[in-house]
């Protein structure tokens, strides 16, 4: 069953399935995941639930990215530009984090390697897509999983195109995908997952 879900009416019951992350090279990848296309990842997107510690403190958390080039013979997955933005909870100033995501493998999409601009440009990441769809009602959702770093734990985070978020039901069938998931680390992650502050 491929991780990409064809059109699900949002009061239903949200059947997901989601593959496990590449670093588990102890478990097999599901020959039917695509990835999507660079052009289906573009924009912003709001994280609506979470693992991170960091984002219990913070609001209206996004991710937006934008394609650095065309695809190209060279470069046929073409880099992001990775901006984070967020709010404290208690202030209204934006704060944002800059950054660019480099394909793991010139041939194959959905896992990058994350490494900050600026004064983070110390700091790198692996993240990757474990599954991804569109919603009959127009709403779009993303699954990340994010690999353990010097400074931050493995965890994942759920994103949605529209700022208020997915359908519950649809919510409700990514928690139980990665309950089902045979990676040990995502299936813990999947109890400790919480809504990410949006207003």
């Amino acid at each position: 069953m491929s991780t990409q879900q064809p059109p699900v009416p949002s009061t239903t019951k949200a059947q997901i399935s989601l593959r496990p992350p590449t670093t588990s090279a102890h478990l097999a990848q599901p020959p039917s995941f695509e990835p999507p296309s660079t052009a289906w990842l573009s924009g912003t997107w709001h994280v609506t639930e979470s693992t991170l510690p960091m984002w219990k403190s913070k609001r209206n958390v996004s991710f937006t990215y934008t394609p650095i080039s065309a695809p190209s013979s060279a470069e046929p997955i073409p880099r992001l530009d990775d901006l984070v933005s967020y709010q404290d909870l208690s202030s209204d100033k934006v704060k944002t984090i800059g950054g660019i995501d480099t394909p793991s493998s010139p041939s194959t999409s959905g896992q990058w390697e994350w490494r900050g601009k600026g004064w983070l440009k110390i700091a790198s990441s692996h993240w990757e897509i474990l599954g991804w769809g569109d919603l009959a009602d127009g709403h779009q959702w993303v699954v990340i999983y994010f690999a353990k770093t010097l400074f931050t734990p493995f965890g994942m985070d759920v994103l949605s195109r529209q700022k208020e978020g997915l359908p519950e039901a649809v919510v409700e069938g990514i928690k139980n995908a990665l309950g089902a998931s045979e990676d040990v680390e995502v299936k813990k992650l999947a109890g400790e997952m919480f809504k990410v502050v949006r207003n």
